[in-house]
């Protein structure tokens, strides 16, 4: 185990010192959650085109639920079970870090980053790969770019966000059953 761990933070070390100023801004924009509020209305506005109203209801709804869990179970994991500090806060780890995020949490493992847009992704990508062919592989993309901006910004070891990222597929994957389920037993579909 002390070798997996001593992998990841050679893993991180290398990873985050590829950076570069140039593309620091890019970065920071992909782990801000705040500003991928457009693509959450244009994937609003599919679900409403695609599900109708009460689908989208239900759609908010198991959206809603899928955040909550994502972000308890990374809290659970991080400030109960393990208890990891992350990279910028880590003695030997930090003073060789590119740190550039605005804040440090305490603990990472896992990210809820990685585990909240790859949960997203899959359930919508799912939901919505019927109607939009290209959806998930985008979504995809979109969620492992997320994921590695924790990584980039200084305050995720590549391990935090694999375990992050399969917990979202876990989670993702199972809202998408129960959305199918309950959009056939309640929703309208739109052609």
């Amino acid at each position: 185990m002390e070798e997996l761990i001593q992998l990841d933070k050679e893993l991180f070390l290398y990873l985050n010192n590829l950076g570069t100023s140039t593309w620091d801004g890019f970065w920071l924009f992909m782990t801000e959650k705040f500003y991928q509020i457009p693509l959450y209305l244009l994937l609003l506005i599919f679900f409403y085109k695609y599900f109708g109203i009460r689908g989208t209801i239900i759609t908010l709804v198991l959206v809603a639920v899928l955040i909550t869990a994502s972000d308890q179970l990374a809290n659970l994991f991080k400030y109960v079970l393990f208890k990891r500090p992350r990279p910028c806060r880590a003695e030997g780890v930090a003073e060789f870090t590119r740190f550039i995020a605005e804040r440090c949490g305490r603990y990472g493992y896992f990210s809820g980053h990685a585990t909240n847009s790859m949960a997203l992704a899959f359930f919508t990508g799912l939901a919505l790969q019927k109607y939009l062919k290209y959806i998930f592989p985008f979504m995809i993309i979109w969620a492992v770019i997320v994921s590695y901006s924790r990584i980039y910004v200084g305050v995720h070891y590549p391990g935090d966000v694999v375990t992050g990222m399969a917990a979202g597929i876990l989670l993702g994957v199972g809202a998408y059953v129960l959305h199918s389920f309950l959009i056939k037993k309640y929703g309208e579909v739109s052609s």
